[in-house]
């Protein structure tokens, strides 16, 4: 397990398009989340323990703000990685319970446009798909009861209110995404 950081990414920046098969048996594009308040994808995998550790507060976030929609993509090599494969996606979003789409990058080309780093590597696109946060969700992974901090909580209020979430941004922090 390699430990990266999510980038620093200008704000204010485009979402960039994709087109990639949902583990419900659809196709997914940007388009299909355009009029939501905002967008959080989140570059993230069945297999690190990063994601596992906090793939329940996302489920909770989406569920506390329904006016959002998130959309995990998975881009890990699945022949290196096969628990991340396409039928254990599956598996994982059923076994956790997952309400939100869950992707995959086979190509890992939309890794790579989005400059994702790690598993998880969160953006949150406003109601005009801007890049208005790019980080973590709180100050401690592993402990959700010691955070003291709720970045990614306080990043989507924000939106929800019609502001700008805070400059201060601090990166996600996970596994390596595993390329081909």
């Amino acid at each position: 397990m390699v430990l990266l950081e999510s980038l620093n990414l200008p704000l204010g920046s485009d979402a960039h398009d994709f087109n990639l098969p949902g583990i419900d048996g659809e196709d997914h594009s940007l388009e299909n989340y355009k009029g939501a308040k905002a967008l959080v994808v989140i570059f993230m995998c069945n297999h690190c323990p990063y994601v596992q550790a906090v793939i329940e507060r996302l489920i909770i976030l989406q569920k506390k703000f329904p006016e959002t929609e998130f959309v995990g993509i998975n881009s890990n090599d699945s022949d290196g990685y096969p628990e991340d494969g396409f039928d254990k996606m599956k598996e994982y979003a059923e076994d956790w319970g997952l309400n939100f789409d869950y992707l995959r990058d086979e190509t890992q080309e939309v890794a790579k446009i989005y400059k994702a780093q790690c598993t998880p590597d969160i953006y949150v696109f406003d109601k005009d798909q801007k890049l208005a946060y790019h980080g973590r969700i709180d100050d401690n992974w592993q402990h959700e009861d010691k955070a003291t901090t709720q970045e990614l909580h306080d990043a989507l209020e924000a939106l929800m209110k019609g502001e700008n979430p805070s400059d201060q941004q601090y990166p996600s922090m996970g596994c390596s995404i595993k390329w081909k």
